[in-house]
Order: structure tokens, then sequence, then C-alpha cells
């Protein structure tokens, strides 16, 4: 059974009249975390359109990037997106149900931030109104400002990425405690991971960049200390 017949039979469960940040109340255990995180980048996602005022073409292509959606199962893929679009609750609302749902410190919570920025950048264009929302859901999901302003560096054009926030360690860090980060960043970054974790197989490639990431700035500050 894919993915997208999971979210169709999830969709199907709702009580009339119920709104589709209800799924997240029922989403707990694997592989319903995958269902869940699928479900959350698109809600999400849709939300932020409204956020911006429009929904463009790169925009819409960017959701397959992040997801393969097969063409029999584009209508449930358009039917979350419509429903979160149409649901009079606020994205506040989702973000606090999709946190309860993966629990506090979930790094899962930075790979869907991570969904949300590339579907933000899609058009080349980083609205303000869109970086508002990145950083409030941020806030809602616990994520700290060093790690926001890696995300930023990382899918923002022109931003500069600090090694430091990337690795999540102070700018006075010993070496060794940043080749510890780094070392770690890896293992959590590996694509076993990733999936034991509740990522879609499809998602897992947004994590190729955060590890070309996580490997510049390593030898970034490792250079800078051998000099």
């Amino acid at each position: 059974m894919s993915i997208w017949t999971r979210i169709s039979d999830a969709l199907a469960a709702l009580a009339k009249g119920e709104g589709l940040s209800a799924v997240f109340d029922r989403l707990k255990t694997p592989p319903e975390k995958s269902i869940g995180f699928t479900i959350a980048v698109i809600a999400l996602g849709a939300k932020m359109a409204k956020a911006d005022g429009t929904v463009t073409r790169d925009e819409v292509m960017a959701f397959r990037e992040v997801f393969t959606i097969p063409p029999q199962e584009e209508g449930n893929a358009a039917r979350v997106f419509n429903l979160a679009r149409q649901d009079v609750a606020g994205f506040d609302l989702y973000a606090e149900k999709i946190a309860a749902m993966f629990g506090p410190g979930d790094p899962v919570l930075v790979d869907l931030m991570e969904g949300l920025f590339h579907i933000a950048l899609a058009d080349g264009d980083y609205h303000p109104h869109e970086d508002a929302f990145l950083r409030d859901v941020a806030g809602i999901f616990g994520i700290g400002a060093p790690c926001f302003r890696s995300l930023v560096a990382r899918f923002v054009p022109d931003a500069v990425p600090d090694p430091y926030d990337v690795l999540g360690v102070a700018h006075d860090a010993p070496i060794d405690q940043v080749r510890a980060a780094w070392r770690q960043a890896v293992r959590d970054n590996h694509p076993d991971r990733l999936m034991s974790r509740g990522l879609p197989e499809e998602a897992i490639r947004l994590a190729e960049n955060r590890m070309a990431a996580i490997n510049r700035a390593w030898d970034e500050i490792n250079g800078k200390k051998a000099a």
C-alpha cells in the first residue's frame, strides 16, 4: 500500500465537520508518522502559500521535488493541499499539533522545516511573509535561533552560512568538540537513521544538501583551526 493510499485512508477517517488538523491527533507511531510528515509538509506549505498570497507553478513543482507523486495519486495530494487552504484553523494550530505528534526536540521537525524552506524558495524569492511564517513555525517547533539561521543560510540566496551554526557549536568551542559535533551530525543524517525516524523515502533526498552543508562547515572550521 502506497503512502498516498494510506493518506487517502487517513482523510477518509475524518468525521464530518472535522478539519485536516484532526489527522495529526491520530498519527502517533511509525509508519503513521511518515504519513504525518507528508501531510504536514503539504498542509503547512498550503498555509504558507496563503501567507504570501499566491501559489506559483514553481511552488507546485517544489512539492514534486520533495515527494514522488504518481499521476493516479495527484488527487490525494491536491485534496490535502486544498483542505489545508480551506480550513479556518490557523497555521499555528497545525504547527502545534504536528509538534505534539513528533514530540519536543524530535529531529523530524527540522526535516519538516527544510521541506518548507525548499517550497518557499522554489520561486527564487524569499518573501517577508514567508520569513515571518517560517520563524513562527520554528518557534512552535522549539527550533532555536542558530538552527533557524543555518536553514536561512542554506536556502536563501546570498545568505552567508555560519559554519558554527550549521554544526550547532559555539564559536569558541575546542576543535575536539567541533569534530564530535560534525561526526554526530553525519551519523544523524545517514539515510537509514532518517528512515528510522519516520521520513518517507522521497523526503530523504532533502538531506543530501544538508549533509553537504555539514561537511563544508567542518572543512571551513577545521581549515581555520589548522591555519
